[in-house]
């Protein structure tokens, strides 16, 4: 029996040296512990690129899906009122005045109906105008199909006022006319109210987006009725809605809010300069996407225009019937 009580003894024994060597041998010393951080540190900082790239091309993707919806609208709104929508609506007879400019309602606007947005386009009177007292809380609506992911700015922008009506008839003579608002034009003035951001504006043409400008040479603009038919160009040649970003201000939805620094510029936007350009201004098209902006064409169909393309392709591609040769270079 004893040495049958030494025989177990010494198994246990052996087996706790075992245990304890093993417990030994899995332990990590602090240069092993640093050396695992510093592998996982390298694959973290190699894998992070590549994460935000596939978000960024997931965000330019939804983007570019919001413009073909966009182009798609437009379309039906065409084929149901055998037009396009005008840039932004006047009543019959009335002049140029900035303050007359009424009822003010965009070509976002006019698409309400036909993507989803019945009820809240059913909302306004319009027999006001857009800007009216009582449209306020609406023009707070922020639309998802009317903006780019990949946008960094909030939802909800205090639109900037303090518009100057008798400053900018004297700038009718100066070549850069939206151009002289520097920076943000949300923090130059007097804060208006609350609005929904949109992301997209349309194509204006070549010309500054002013309201002495009564007929440009691209798709919108006052009262602008273009068909179809009136695109010489090509449909598949011609721009039609663009994007921007809210860095330099809110672009708008909704339409012509007149009391709000560059009231014309938050719902088209010119083609004079290239996209993301370095002396971009805010009636410019921009995004935050690397190397160029979304752009739906008449067509319907949807493309990045890169930062360094060729600027009169650029400025071709932005005129209904200009009879320019467009090459490829995009």
């Amino acid at each position: 029996m004893i040495n049958s009580l030494h025989s177990n003894r010494s198994r246990t024994v052996g087996r706790i040296q075992v245990s304890s060597h093993l417990q030994k041998r899995a332990a990590f010393t602090l240069v092993e512990l640093l050396v695992v951080i510093a592998i996982i540190g390298i694959l973290m900082g190699l894998l992070l690129p590549a994460v935000q790239a596939a978000r960024e091309a997931a965000r330019r993707t939804q983007c570019q899906n919001n413009l073909r919806q966009i182009g798609l609208a437009l379309h039906n709104y065409e084929s149901a009122k055998g037009n396009f929508p005008p840039g932004w609506s006047v009543r019959a007879g009335v002049n140029t005045e900035i303050q007359e400019e009424q009822p003010g309602y965009g070509w976002a606007f006019e698409l309400l109906p036909y993507v989803e947005m019945n009820n809240l386009y059913e909302q306004f009177d319009r027999s006001f105008p857009v800007d009216a007292a009582g449209h306020v809380p609406l023009l707070d609506t922020f639309i998802p199909g009317f903006a780019c992911p990949s946008d960094a700015g909030p939802n909800h922008v205090m639109l900037g006022g303090g518009h100057d009506h008798d400053h900018d008839h004297d700038l009718a003579s100066d070549d850069d006319h939206d151009h002289d608002y520097d920076g943000n034009v949300d923090e130059s003035g007097e804060p208006l109210f609350s609005v929904g951001r949109a992301n997209f504006v349309g194509v204006f043409g070549t010309l500054e987006v002013e309201e002495d400008v009564i007929q440009s040479d691209g798709m919108f603009f006052r009262n602008s009725k273009i068909r179809v038919a009136q695109v010489t160009d090509g449909t598949s040649n011609t721009l039609f809605v663009g994007e921007r970003t809210s860095e330099h201000g809110v672009s708008l939805w909704s339409g012509v809010v007149h009391e709000a620094q560059a009231p014309f510029a938050r719902i088209l936007g010119t083609c004079d300069h290239l996209p993301n350009c370095q002396d971009h201004h805010f009636d410019d098209f921009s995004s935050n996407h690397p190397q160029g902006a979304n752009f739906v064409l008449v067509d319907g169909s949807t493309r990045m225009f890169n930062d360094d393309m060729d600027v009169n392709v650029y400025r071709a591609m932005a005129t209904r019937g200009g009879k320019e040769v467009v090459t490829s270079d995009f």
